[in-house]
């Protein structure tokens, strides 16, 4: 059973705070009836945390975002898939 951790958000987003701050706006647009971008039955807060991991959800300052390299994208690929809990 794969579960969500911080250090897997923060291999995109490395400043703590700013994680936090992009997965609470996640959740009030989940509250504000947007659908999540990947499919899971888990809470709002763990939904918003695998869509930053996924790379689904990016801060509006790109220069704080770390995109995984091509050759490094296809290995991370299955890492990213996290199983329903």
């Amino acid at each position: 059973m794969a579960r969500i951790t911080v250090e897997d958000c923060q291999e995109r987003v490395s400043n703590r705070f700013l994680l936090v701050q992009m997965a609470i706006k996640r959740v009030h647009q989940y509250r504000d009836g947007y659908e999540p971008q990947i499919n899971t039955k888990n809470k709002e807060c763990v939904t918003a945390l695998r869509e930053i991991a996924a790379g689904k959800v990016q801060p509006d300052d790109l220069s704080l975002y770390t995109p995984f390299p091509k050759e490094e994208e296809s290995v991370m690929a299955g890492r990213r898939d996290y199983p329903e809990d």
